[in-house]
């Protein structure tokens, strides 16, 4: 079998085919919510509990790290992207989300550094 390699955003077909991977606008919704599931639907509580954290443990047990595509939706609101991943590092330690999380976002490259503070944020509110 003939595979061919392309290279997005310094992360190329390959990887995302063996190793746990999230696109939001396909395997959740382009059309992201609010913080809690009390606030509407496709919310981040939501996104971490049903599909974020599960594969986040998957790529834990296989020692890798979980690739998040952020691109294809109509935007994020910051409470999302608080819950998710700032809940995910309440739940599992900062640095251990740090070394076991990748974003690509072609759409938005500096969502990923705000991402990254939303993480690196819960240490600091202990």
């Amino acid at each position: 079998m003939n595979t061919q390699t392309i290279s997005v955003n310094s992360i190329n077909t390959s990887d995302i085919l063996s190793r746990p991977y999230i696109s939001i606008a396909r395997e959740f919704s382009p059309y992201t919510g609010a913080r809690y599931r009390t606030d509407g639907p496709f919310s981040g509580e939501e996104f971490r509990e049903n599909l974020l954290e599960p594969r986040f443990l998957q790529a834990l047990e296989q020692g890798q790290k979980l690739l998040i595509n952020l691109d294809g939706t109509e935007g994020y609101a910051t409470s999302f992207l608080e819950e998710a991943f700032g809940g995910l590092a309440r739940a599992h330690g900062v640095q251990q989300v740090l070394e076991h999380l990748e974003f690509q976002s072609l759409d938005e490259p500096l969502l990923t550094d705000e991402i990254e503070k939303y993480i690196r944020d819960t240490a600091r509110r202990k």
